[in-house]
C-alpha cells in the first residue's frame, strides 16, 4: 500500500472564505479547494452544534420545570418577570440552535451548501447570545433569591462580563490580530 501526495488546485482569492474574516490559509497549511472548504465549515458547524444543544436543552428543560415547584409561586413579580424572560429566551435559543439541522433536512441535496454555511453561522450567533442571556436571567433568578440585596445583580453583571469577554471579545481580538498578522 503507498500513499501519494494529492496536489489540489489553489482556490483563487475571491473563492476564499468570506464570512469568517479568513486571509487565507497559512504557510504550512494544504490549501482547500471551495468545495473542500464548505464541506469542512459544515461539518465544523454541526460539531459545534451538537455541543451548543445539548447545554441549552438541557438547561431549557430544567427551567420547564421551575413553575411546577410548590416555592414558585411565593416568588415575587420581578422574579417571575425574571423567569418568563429565561424561558422565552431559552427557546429561542433552542430554536436557534437546531434551526441548522432543518435547514439541513430541507437543503440536502439542492447544491445549496454556501448558503447553509452561512445561514447556520449566523444562527449558531444568534443561539450563542440567547444562551448567554439565559444563562444569566438563570442565575439572576436563582441568586435573587439566594444572595440579599443588589450582590446578585451584581454577581450576575460580573458573569454576564466574562461571558462577554470569553465569547466575543476574545475571538474579535484574536481576529483582528490575525487579520493585522497576515498584512504584515
Amino acid at each position: 500500500m503507498t500513499t501519494k501526495s494529492i496536489r489540489r488546485p489553489e482556490a483563487s482569492t475571491h473563492e476564499r472564505c468570506r464570512c469568517e474574516g479568513h486571509a487565507g490559509e497559512a504557510a504550512d497549511e494544504t490549501p482547500e479547494t471551495p468545495r473542500e472548504r464548505v464541506n469542512r465549515r459544515w461539518n465544523e458547524i454541526m460539531q459545534e452544534t451538537r455541543v451548543a444543544q445539548t447545554g441549552v436543552q438541557i438547561l431549557f428543560g430544567f427551567l420547564l420545570s421551575v413553575a411546577f415547584t410548590p416555592l414558585f409561586h411565593d416568588l415575587g413579580t420581578f422574579d417571575h418577570a425574571v423567569y418568563v424572560t429565561t424561558v422565552i429566551s431559552g427557546a429561542t435559543a433552542t430554536a436557534c440552535l437546531i434551526a441548522p439541522v432543518s435547514i439541513h433536512r430541507f437543503l440536502s441535496g439542492q447544491r445549496m451548501k454556501d448558503e447553509m454555511v452561512e445561514v447556520a453561522h449566523r444562527l449558531m450567533m444568534c443561539g450563542m447570545l440567547l444562551m448567554a442571556v439565559t444563562i444569566g436571567c438563570t442565575l439572576l433568578l436563582i441568586l435573587h433569591v439566594v444572595v440579599p440585596g443588589h450582590m446578585a445583580k451584581l454577581l450576575v453583571g460580573g458573569v454576564m462580563v466574562w461571558f462577554a469577554l470569553s465569547w466575543y471579545a476574545l475571538p474579535l481580538w484574536l481576529r483582528h490580530r490575525s487579520a493585522r498578522r497576515a498584512t504584515s
